[in-house]
């Protein structure tokens, strides 16, 4: 919306009203992106600082905390753990989801490339939220069907990765794909299964990557800040000719406006860490952990950067891998010898250290130092082609 202020004095000028637009010249400002960058991570850091006590108080007077026990806990042996997660209010991805639409809609210019994003997020926060509400309401940590969850992100995934390659300028997006520390494209003849493939993929991995994560007070919306950081900066080269063509990069028009966005989530995860740090006052729950995992997958396809967003959240994907790994072992050897057995004490990963005797602050801030060092290995694929 401010973005439209920058328009008043040009308008002004042409109806006869120089004065007047010369004296709202100031209002220039907004049409760069630079500008509305800082401007919304402001804003969303501020509204998320309002918010959130009123949000939390809200969960707690609706009685939406979590009263079982975690995984981790249920299985014992956390010994480093001295504070039990039981009783504080869930849902939390709500503030982070509210703020992010706002904020966005204030200090964006609209294109569909935000359309698209935005409707992801509301998509994965009401799939998310329907899970926590099962959750929470029948104190059943399963929640709904893991099969639901599924098909529901396949179709968003598909969906978006249908409408990209159908799109007469965006097909590219799809049917071309763009390696990391490789300058050319590789393209793909008639119908891109691949890049539908691709794409289907980098929505529903993230998504699910980050909500495996969501383990620990402050693990993954920090993790989530350190990779939002990273596409900030693709984001902004993405959106530029300039920079794009002397960096080798797709040059993607209207991307530009997704860094707005990014600086957006940047704000409202850094409010919501404000209340999520350990020891947690309130979790994101599945409403905040499925969407913004999911809609990072969905900025990394818009900007041509899938694979880069599994460098730089490599967090992420270990964790994700410690899971299929756990999950496989244990099912073959069960087969094989008729007792199943696991390669981590637990997984996701971060259970595995606590498990281990790493206090929870350790695992917290030693997975931040490891999400750094992925995005900076992410950044370095900018110059190294």
């Amino acid at each position: 919306m401010f973005f439209y202020f920058s328009q008043v004095p040009q308008w002004l000028v042409d109806h006869g009203h120089a004065t007047l637009g010369d004296l709202l010249s100031f209002l220039r400002v907004f049409q760069y992106i630079t500008f509305r960058t800082a401007g919304a991570a402001v804003t969303a850091l501020l509204l998320c600082w309002w918010l959130g006590p009123k949000i939390i108080s809200l969960l707690k007077r609706l009685n939406f905390g979590q009263e079982y026990a975690d995984k981790a806990e249920e299985a014992g042996g956390l010994e480093a753990r001295v504070i039990s997660k039981k009783g504080t209010p869930s849902m939390g991805g709500i503030m982070i989801v509210l703020v992010l639409d706002l904020t966005t809609l204030l200090w964006a210019r609209w294109n569909e490339f935000l359309a698209l994003s935005l409707m992801s997020v509301v998509v994965l926060a009401a799939l998310g939220f329907y899970d926590d509400w099962v959750k929470l309401t029948r104190q059943d940590k399963a929640g709904i069907k893991s099969k639901v969850k599924i098909l529901i992100q396949l179709s968003l995934g598909f969906f978006i990765g249908l409408y990209l390659w159908c799109h007469p300028t965006r097909s590219d997006l799809v049917g071309k794909l763009v390696v990391p520390f490789y300058s050319g494209k590789i393209a793909f003849s008639g119908v891109s299964i691949v890049g539908l493939l691709v794409t289907t993929l980098a929505i529903v991995g993230s998504s699910n990557a980050v909500n495996l994560t969501d383990g620990l007070d402050g693990l993954a919306i920090g993790c989530t800040l350190i990779v939002t950081f990273v596409f900030i900066i693709f984001t902004y080269i993405a959106g530029n000719k300039i920079m794009a063509e002397y960096l080798r990069v797709p040059f993607v028009e209207g991307a530009g406006e997704l860094t707005v966005f990014c600086a957006a989530m940047v704000g409202a995860g850094l409010g919501f860490l404000w209340y999520n740090c350990h020891p947690a006052e309130v979790f994101m729950g599945d409403t905040g952990s499925l969407a913004l995992g999911g809609v990072l997958g969905v900025i990394a396809v818009l900007i041509h950067q899938p694979f880069v967003l599994v460098i730089a959240g490599g967090v992420f994907v270990i964790e994700a891998i410690s899971v299929l790994i756990q999950t496989g072992w244990y099912k073959y050897t069960r087969k094989r010898h008729g007792v199943g057995r696991r390669v981590f004490q637990m997984a996701p990963l971060h259970h595995h250290f606590e498990k281990k005797g790493w206090y929870e602050s350790q695992v917290v801030a030693r997975f931040y130092i490891l999400g750094i060092l992925f995005a900076v290995l992410a950044l370095s694929t900018l110059k190294l082609r």
